[in-house]
């Protein structure tokens, strides 16, 4: 008989249970671990599929929110505007026309003086005695002049008799015309004695504001009616009323002055302005001057305006804001100066379409008016100005939009 027992268990696994061979243990171990991970990835995926399907919508983006406002709608002026400062009419530097020892001072630093008014006194002695040789001297030569007198009379009367020669007469002529002439040389003298004199006491040659002095009592002074360098510098004058008002126009500002001084604008002619502290151009000067050429490095002109100054309260060197106006007031819209953006040399405006979508418009703007400024063209009336949000708003995008007011003054200024 054959043995068919199997010698080992390996043996016993391999036998065939209904003649089919028999697979190993290995190829079952590696099978069920590959279906268990199938079937769970199946189960994960339904699971899944099943949370997604019931997860709730992500909630919507808010819109940004925006106020807009309407143009408002005004009665404008076209104006140049800009900086003047103010400046004396006349301004003299007191200097002495003679030398001497200063003796009086007859004012305070700062005072106001009128023309004609006492300021220095030079000592008067060395002058006066120079006067007095003068008349001295003047004295003298009409004394010769007299004697010249006589002797030519005397002369023309023998003459006639034949009594004296007509050389003798040319000499009397002659004697008489040099007599005449040291006359005059010494009046000329005593003119000059007087002047020097005068100069000993130095007044206000107009009415004005004074310096502080430069020279102190006792001090030499030197001095000469020629006008030199060395003469010593005793104080400063300047007027006050009226006063100027001096400011710089550009080339295009200049250029629209001229067109409205061509269509005969009378107010053209006025230039007010305001002081750093004041809210109104309640000062109102007349244009008088204006230079001739443009400042070739500025691409400016020069202008002047005067202003009546009867209180003194305005002072050479104080800065105001100037404006001129150019025409007559027009209608025009206004918005606030924070709605305007500026686009490289242009600007714009942000508008809201009834769409609420944002819409970027450009503008031609001007001057401003308590805050608001003018917008010359390019906008219409209804349209809605983003005036405040100006940050969220993006061009074709759509916002919410809250309704405003634009704020205008009962008097623009």
């Amino acid at each position: 008989m054959i043995d068919v027992a199997p010698k080992s268990l390996t043996d016993f696994e391999a036998l065939p249970r209904d003649g089919a061979p028999r697979r190993s243990s290995k190829a079952r171990f590696v099978a069920l671990p590959l279906v268990a991970a199938l079937l769970g990835g199946a189960g994960w995926y339904g699971y899944g599929h099943y949370e997604a399907s019931h997860a709730a919508a992500p909630a919507a983006t808010p819109l940004p929110t925006v106020t807009v406002a309407v143009p408002a709608e005004r009665d404008v002026d076209v104006r140049l505007t800009g900086l003047g400062q103010f400046s004396a009419i006349n301004r003299v530097e007191l200097r002495a026309q003679v030398g001497g020892s200063l003796t009086e001072i007859h004012f305070k630093d700062g005072d106001i003086v009128r023309k004609g008014d006492l300021l220095f006194v030079i000592d008067p002695r060395p002058y006066e005695i120079k006067l007095a040789e003068a008349q001295a001297q003047l004295e003298t030569a009409k004394a010769r002049l007299g004697l010249a007198d006589s002797q030519l009379a005397r002369s023309q009367s023998l003459a006639r008799s034949q009594y004296a020669t007509q050389e003798t007469l040319d000499q009397r002529v002659n004697e008489q015309s040099a007599a005449r002439a040291a006359v005059d040389t010494s009046e000329a003298r005593v003119r000059d004695a007087k002047l020097d004199l005068e100069y000993t006491r130095v007044t206000a040659p107009f009415s004005g504001r004074m310096s502080a002095r430069q020279v102190s009592l006792g001090g030499l002074i030197a001095g000469s009616r020629a006008g030199a360098s060395a003469t010593t510098l005793l104080a400063t004058i300047v007027s006050l009323d009226p006063i100027y008002l001096d400011f710089d126009m550009s080339e295009g500002d200049w250029l629209k002055f001229q067109r409205s001084r061509d269509q005969k604008q009378p107010l053209s002619k006025t230039v007010t302005a305001a002081l750093g502290d004041e809210a109104g151009f309640d000062r109102t000067g007349k244009l008088d001057f204006v230079d001739n050429v443009l400042n070739r490095s500025s691409g400016t002109i020069h202008a002047r305006a005067t202003y009546a100054n009867p209180d003194l309260f305005l002072s050479p060197g104080q800065f105001a804001r100037v404006r001129v106006a150019l025409s007559k007031p027009a209608p025009a819209l206004l918005v606030p100066d924070a709605a305007v953006l500026p686009d490289q040399s242009d600007f714009v405006v942000m508008t809201v379409g009834a769409d609420d979508v944002v819409t970027p418009k450009k503008v031609e703007v001007g001057d401003l008016r308590d805050g608001l400024r003018v917008i010359r063209s390019g906008l219409a009336p209804t349209d809605r100005v983003i005036v405040d949000g100006i940050a969220l708003a993006r061009p074709g995008t759509k916002v919410s939009a809250k309704q405003a007011t634009v704020a205008v003054a009962s008097a623009q200024n």
